[in-house]
């Protein structure tokens, strides 16, 4: 794994160096978009509406359109006078019960390793918070954009959650469960019944994606036995020429086929027949040079370069 931020942890005076690490991965197969013509990959321009021309991505600010369509254009300037978290300190904020916080509010999760030669307050804050069994609430800011994060502990190594604020959750009211009557008290025995004969210890490594698995399975099966519409890159390679080196096939190919016209029409067959016949001639020719003077073969050595060129 790559670290993708260093910093620290602040609690009170104490201060623990860290590095940050994706916690998570994905492992859903990808797709490119291409052309069903020629399997040649899609691309995407920045084009501006009112000129019409491609614009490069450093010459590009962030506009914001309020609801009554007035538009706003702010730089990287204006972003860089706003107020931020530091950016290379985990300030701790308080520590909360851990079954106080929804996980509805759980987003993306970080490993945090010990980034000190001497990790003995990082244990320490790792093993005090599994003791108490609560979470520290803190501030993380990452990419220049700081959220509200919780820290807990998992298998003595330190974890950090980011948490969605308070007004990213929806509030949710549903008309269709407005004067429902209360479940009987047979039909909830029965529930829990049930329940408890579905009920085990949460063990992740039971469950597999069995869409990704068919899906890489259907992928493998295309591939070896060419049914697929299998797109190689060689294959795909002259899409990426340029004009002239296409022109230059096309050429040498049009050269070709014209060759073996020539070569069939002269032998009057095929061009098969001619170079076998011509083998069968060659012990001939040779016998004959032998005898032939010396100004005969260099008057034949003329000739055959000629008909070379």
């Amino acid at each position: 794994m790559r670290a993708i931020w260093k910093g620290s942890i602040a609690f009170g005076l104490v201060n623990v160096p860290v590095k940050v690490y994706t916690a998570t991965e994905d492992h859903d197969i990808r797709f490119h978009q291409v052309h069903a013509a020629d399997g040649g990959r899609i691309k995407y321009d920045r084009v501006c509406t009112i000129c019409g021309k491609s614009v490069q991505y450093a010459d590009i600010d962030k506009a914001y359109e309020s609801p009554e369509g007035d538009k706003v254009v702010l730089t990287d300037d204006d972003f860089s006078k706003l107020p931020v978290a530091e950016k290379h300190e985990i300030p701790v904020l308080q520590f909360v019960p851990s079954d106080q916080i929804d996980p509805i509010f759980f987003d993306k999760s970080y490993y945090l390793e010990p980034d000190s030669t001497t990790p003995k307050a990082y244990v320490l804050l790792a093993t005090t918070l599994d003791r108490i069994d609560r979470t520290a609430l803190v501030h993380f800011t990452l990419r220049q954009k700081t959220r509200l994060a919780a820290m807990r502990v998992r298998d003595g190594v330190l974890v950090l959650q980011t948490l969605l604020w308070p007004d990213e959750v929806r509030a949710v009211e549903f008309e269709s469960l407005d004067g429902v009557s209360e479940p009987r008290s047979q039909e909830i025995d029965m529930a829990e019944t049930l329940v408890a004969t579905m009920s085990d210890d949460f063990d992740p490594t039971l469950f597999k994606d069995e869409y990704q698995i068919e899906l890489k399975k259907v992928l493998d099966e295309a591939i070896a036995s060419g049914t697929g519409k299998v797109v190689s890159h060689e294959e795909a390679a002259p899409a990426e020429m340029d004009a002239e080196v296409v022109d230059l096939v096309a050429a040498l190919q049009r050269s070709l086929e014209a060759s073996g016209r020539r070569g069939a029409g002269d032998s009057g067959g095929s061009g098969t027949q001619a170079k076998k016949t011509a083998a069968k001639k060659a012990p001939a020719k040779k016998a004959a040079a032998k005898k032939a003077s010396k100004p005969a073969a260099k008057t034949a050595k003329k000739t055959a370069a000629r008909k070379g060129a």
